[in-house]
């Protein structure tokens, strides 16, 4: 079972935002299916206007998502936020001074207590990366259960920037989602979610955060892979070891009067892995002058990555 909360709130008396509700529907309508269609996470949906989203509704549904054996919990945030000496806070509708919401050192807590095999935060709101490095600890110190990941939009000193009524890190989680930050299997990870945001905000915009205790990443989301999972498996047939080259001549290009249909099918296998990165023709630029002219192609470093996965039956 997979289950997520998606909370975005623009209705703050005094200070609303704009985007928070945008936000929170594009992150639940990534999360609720998979690329094909197929289910994904069970996703509760609340966003202000429409629901109070008070300081026990939130803590409500925290700790509500939390509870339980699950195979993945995901809580995704996106609101204001505020940070004080004694630490950071999601802000309710309801907040007032001395008040201002939920803890994230409480939500810390309640996520570390959890029984989920993995549990994932993600927060769109100033001051986010003081979650999980509580204020008791100096908030210095991160203190995750195995299991647990935290992505921030930004550090604990830093606002979360809104442009064009959409969050700009949530933008970029979305896209990520989408299929900007899966592998040649199609898999979509809290890793590469934070990589492809990493990756697209500069050294001088407001830098996202990731925290996290795991002894493996479970995947968020899956596309379908640019490689069938057929042809990535063949991998290990063409290339006995990850050393090998594969001698390639004029029968494996369908141009060539040579030609031979066998070597043909097996030919466009070695470009589709060419087109991804796996494989590299050795002493020419392109995998077709590399058969015409009898030379050969080999694995590069990546390449040996999905041989091996291959080779020990992991795709």
């Amino acid at each position: 079972m997979r289950k997520a909360v998606v909370v975005g709130v623009n209705d703050y008396p005094g200070a609303p935002l704009r985007g928070c509700v945008n936000d929170a529907n594009s992150i639940a309508s990534a999360l609720e299916t998979h690329a094909d269609g197929s289910p994904n996470f069970s996703v509760k949906l609340v966003t202000s206007p429409g629901e109070a989203v008070t300081r026990a509704e939130l803590r409500r549904l925290i700790e509500k998502l939390f509870a339980g054996d699950c195979e993945v919990c995901l809580f995704y945030f996106s609101g204001h936020g505020y940070i004080k000496s004694t630490g950071g806070y999601l802000v309710t509708t309801d907040a007032k001074k001395y008040d201002e919401g939920v803890s994230m050192d409480e939500i810390l807590v309640i996520a570390n207590q959890s029984h989920a095999k993995e549990k994932v935060i993600v927060l769109d709101c100033c001051h986010s990366g003081a979650m999980a490095t509580p204020a008791i600890s100096g908030a210095n110190l991160a203190q995750l259960s195995e299991g647990l990941s935290v992505l921030t939009a930004s550090r604990d000193s830093e606002s979360a920037l809104e442009i064009n009524g959409r969050g700009v890190f949530t933008s970029l989680v979305v896209d990520a989602l989408k299929g900007g930050a899966a592998d040649l299997r199609g898999y979509i990870t809290p890793g590469s979610v934070y990589a492809y945001v990493d990756q697209a905000l500069g050294p001088w915009d407001q830098r996202p955060i990731f925290k996290t205790n795991v002894t493996r990443f479970t995947s968020l989301r899956s596309i379908s892979p640019p490689v069938s999972m057929e042809t990535l498996r063949k991998i290990c047939v063409y290339f006995p070891t990850p050393e090998d080259e594969f001698k390639l001549d004029p029968s494996y290009e369908f141009t060539d009067a040579q030609q031979k249909p066998e070597h043909v099918a097996i030919f466009k296998d070695l470009q589709r892995f060419e087109r991804v990165g796996l494989v590299v023709p050795v002493g020419e630029e392109h995998m077709y002058y590399a058969a015409i002219n009898s030379k050969s192609c080999r694995l590069t470093a990546l390449g040996f990555q999905y041989w091996r996965l291959a080779k020990e039956k992991r795709h």
